[in-house]
């Protein structure tokens, strides 16, 4: 039986209940009679929040989704966090609407009252996370919404065109087969909308320089685009086979970008950072495992931040991660590490205790968004994609490619790239010039 604490023993302050301290005042909730901090008028902050949903959302007829609504911000572990979050001028309006109907428990009502509103994402996740609404996947619904804004201020119609078709017939056609087959679409959506814009800067340079669309552009024009300015301007060239593939321009064509180098740490920052973040105080728990996750299995921190508990397997030989197909034991000392965080999962008082993910985030039944983790690793000084790099090529200087391949969850081309050019100075050694022959 879990009861309150509000006393202190005169020795080492310990913390004991009201009859252990002989406390008179009766700590029970009038209306749930359960032993509780007082709120309101001899009412528990739970039961005084419901009396709050109920009285505000509750009318006759109401749709059971209201009702779910209102047990779900009920059950929170904080109710009192759910009282000053309600407070707000924003979300007071936001469950008016719900209340009258004109907002309808659905995403197409949430979206047309504010969309970007965190508050409305919030209360999303809400019914999310307790089936109030059904599941969707919410960075298709972003880019959807992006697109439409985007493609909003663009006046030309031969540049609006082309680029929304490109957008619906590749791009979201593409993404969401990414997310029928049980995939995260978030680094999908990243790379279309980088392709889109860059797209969009290029047809409104044709237009605005040589009067020039799509249909009408020449190798030149590629060309020209493509030397005079960022390496970014490369990222046309998914546009430009889609429309040599949609017969709207088969005249122009832009090769793979090659990349003149491979960004690497040396072997020594890289355990430098592993030693940093195992035994330092740089970075707090959470963190120290992610970083440690890219720094020793080369897991791309999109991937990190999405890692669901049930990955993490628990067995008499120890931890092990079921990255790839193969599970890939944890080594000491990072297994007590990583033991260490999974009993103190951050966060589980907004996403719940029942949280599926090994990184928990701010609202409920959400991951830790990667961005981030990514933020908070790079400012601790660790060049993320150095890091994840040079543990790869280190893996597979003592394993075969393909078994690396298997452990990570990479593909056999990668992890043999990478095996191609850790080799190359042997290559290249074995095939130099001896003296006196």
């Amino acid at each position: 039986m879990n009861r309150m604490l509000p006393g202190r023993l005169d020795i080492g302050e310990q913390p004991v209940c009201r009859d252990c301290a002989g406390i008179s005042q009766n700590y029970h909730c009038l209306f749930c009679e359960q032993e509780a901090r007082p709120y309101r008028r001899g009412s528990c902050a739970r039961c005084a929040l419901r009396s709050d949903l109920e009285r505000d959302l509750l009318r006759d007829g109401s749709p059971d989704g209201i009702k779910t609504l209102i047990d779900a911000l009920c059950g929170a572990d904080r109710p009192e966090s759910i009282l000053t979050w309600k407070c707000s001028g924003k979300v007071q309006d936001l469950l008016s609407a719900i209340a009258s109907g004109t907002t309808p428990l659905s995403h197409d009502g949430l979206d047309q009252f504010e969309p970007s509103g965190k508050h409305v994402e919030h209360l999303r996740s809400v019914l999310l996370h307790h089936k109030a609404i059904p599941p969707r996947d919410k960075y298709i619904a972003l880019f959807e919404r992006w697109l439409g804004e985007k493609l909003a201020h663009v006046d030309e119609p031969d540049i609006e065109r082309p680029v929304r078709q490109f957008a619906t017939w590749h791009h979201l056609r593409r993404i969401n087969e990414i997310a029928l087959a049980g995939n995260s679409t978030r680094g999908p959506v990243h790379s279309s909308k980088q392709e889109i814009t860059e797209t969009l800067k290029f047809l409104q340079w044709l237009h605005d320089e040589h009067g020039r669309t799509i249909a009408t552009c020449v190798q030149q024009d590629v060309d020209q685009w493509v030397t005079t300015g960022p390496t970014t301007r490369h990222l046309i060239r998914t546009f430009l086979v889609w429309c040599a593939n949609s017969r709207i321009n088969r005249s122009v064509s832009l090769g793979f970008r090659q990349a003149k180098s491979v960004r690497l740490l040396t072997q020594d920052q890289r355990l430098a950072w592993i030693r940093e973040l195992f035994d330092g105080d740089s970075e707090s728990l959470p963190y120290r495992v992610a970083g440690t996750l890219l720094l020793l299995y080369a897991q791309p921190l999109v991937k990190v931040a999405e890692l669901p508990m049930a990955k993490v397997i628990v067995s008499p030989d120890g931890l092990a991660l079921q990255l790839g197909v193969t599970p890939s034991p944890v080594p000491a000392p990072f297994d007590s590490l990583l033991r260490q965080h999974i009993t103190q999962r951050p966060n589980l008082r907004t996403s719940g205790s029942d949280s599926p993910w090994l990184f928990p985030g701010y609202r409920p039944g959400e991951h830790l968004h990667p961005n981030t983790v990514m933020i908070r690793l790079r400012d601790l000084g660790i060049n993320l994609l150095g890091a994840r790099n040079t543990a790869i090529r280190e893996l597979v200087t003592q394993v075969p490619a393909p078994v690396v391949a298997e452990m990570l969850g990479y593909s056999d081309q990668v992890t043999q790239k990478h095996a191609d050019l850790a080799s190359e100075p042997w290559v290249r050694y074995a095939s130099a010039p001896r003296q006196g022959t």
